[in-house]
């Protein structure tokens, strides 16, 4: 009996092709360098993972993406958490992650750096869109945690050194789930209200972790936005968050903000009292120069009706002198509307056709002229060579009643007897006509055989 074969369609093995890798691999974990990074409209993310010697395809979708705290980029070591799985419709495998992480370096960290190129790159850093401080606010509005031990300080140093200045403080988280929220909502209400002349943005130190918050996109924009100057007070001398870059000012810590948004009360007030002697001190001086010279003006006083009287002789002269002004104006605008008038009639269409027709025919008889000297010339300077040439020419030499003795058969030309032999054949070239010899004798000086 004949065995009936089994015949798969390509669906069908990829098919079991997955089963086999999914059942096999059901999650693993995979390092390697991300290549080819693409990020389509669907949100999802297509990249190659490779190292030294392999590669295999990746993906990522789009609900394991968002919750990345740094954007993938080419170049970047990863290791992941993933399965590997088959597409079927190219019958190609491929790891599909569920969570992936940098290597050799935190996420938050890759996230920072990503963050302030890409805000810097936008100009949100630049010095000159920041704001200058108040120099005396007339009330303060701190955003900050209400419990912890920063609003103390400012408290305490803002009363210290203006006693006075209104502080409002608006609770928010400043880690955690929701602290991003409560951070710019702050914002959004002190800005609609408008009535607080600075913000500090406060809180300790920490982790960065857990100043995460003010290293968000969100809280960075909502700064950068707020038509309220802002103070960056977050962290410790040594920390720097995205928002002390975002800030109009960065302080060291939540007391040097405090201490940079108040003056001190006893300096302003010495200040104001060495201002008030010293405008005392001028005023009363300043008094007496204009006493002593009201007296001065007193002495030189002029009776009215003569000031009319001087005043009517300088109207006449100031009078004649606008009419003498006005003349010369009219007289000036008269000629140069007269040179305007014959400019125009010079640079005429009309007149200028005529001139440049005089020139046309003035460089047609120049040429003329130049084509007939340089004719002239060159058949000068064709006979002068003609002549040359024909003095040159062997026949001219032969007409004159020279011959040219060749050798037969190489015709080569003969100049010495020494170059023939007895019997042999030669050709004489006439001016007209050639003979035919042969060597019967040769003469060394014309007289003596050789």
């Amino acid at each position: 009996m004949i065995e009936q074969r089994h015949i798969y369609s390509v669906s069908e093995i990829n098919d079991h092709i997955k089963g086999l890798l999914e059942k096999s691999f059901p999650l693993i974990w995979i390092t390697g360098e991300i290549s080819n990074f693409r990020k389509p409209s669907s949100g999802h993310g297509y990249f190659t993972l490779k190292d030294a010697r392999s590669q295999i395809a990746a993906v990522m979708f789009r609900a394991q993406m968002r919750n990345l705290k740094f954007d993938p980029e080419d170049g970047l070591s990863i290791v992941g958490l993933g399965r590997i799985s088959v597409y079927e419709p190219r019958g190609t495998y491929q790891v599909i992650l569920e969570y992936i992480e940098p290597k050799g370096i935190g996420a938050l960290q890759i996230a920072f750096e990503q963050l302030k190129t890409k805000l810097a790159a936008e100009g949100l850093f630049e010095e000159s869109r920041k704001k200058p401080l108040p120099f005396l606010p007339s009330r303060i509005s701190v955003i900050t945690s209400p419990t912890g031990a920063v609003i103390h300080d400012i408290i305490h140093v803002v009363t210290r050194r203006f006693p006075g200045i209104p502080i409002e403080i608006v609770p928010v988280k400043v880690q955690g789930d929701g602290s991003v929220d409560d951070i710019e909502k702050a914002f959004q209400l002190l800005n609609d209200r408008n009535i607080s002349d600075v913000i500090i943005l406060a809180r300790g130190g920490g982790s960065l972790e857990d100043l995460q918050s003010f290293n968000s996109e969100r809280v960075a924009r909502a700064i950068f936005t707020s038509r309220i100057p802002v103070i960056s007070a977050v962290g410790h001398e040594t920390d720097f968050t995205i928002a002390d870059f975002v800030a109009d000012l960065r302080a060291p810590t939540p007391s040097a903000a405090a201490e940079l948004v108040s003056p001190s009360r006893d300096e302003l007030v010495r200040r104001c009292s060495e201002l008030t002697l010293r405008i005392t001190s001028r005023t009363y001086r300043y008094i007496e120069q204009l006493q002593t010279r009201l007296s001065e003006s007193t002495r030189h006083l002029i009776h009215p009706r003569q000031r009319i009287q001087d005043s009517r002789m300088r109207l006449d002269e100031i009078s004649s002198r606008i009419v003498r002004s006005v003349t010369i104006q009219l007289q000036q605008r008269r000629e140069r509307l007269v040179w305007r008038t014959n400019t125009m009639l010079s640079v005429s269409p009309r007149i200028q056709i005529q001139k440049l027709h005089v020139k046309h025919e003035q460089y047609c008889h120049n040429n003329l002229n130049y084509i007939k000297l340089i004719l002239s010339k060159s058949t000068a300077g064709f006979r002068e060579l003609a002549a040359r040439l024909q003095a040159l020419s062997p026949l001219a030499i032969l007409s004159r009643g020279y011959s040219i003795t060749r050798s037969l058969p190489k015709a080569v030309v003969i100049r010495n007897a020494y170059d023939v032999h007895i019997g042999q054949d030669l050709e004489i070239m006439l001016a007209r006509g050639a003979l035919l010899c042969t060597v019967k004798r040769i003469l060394s000086d014309g007289k003596t055989d050789i």
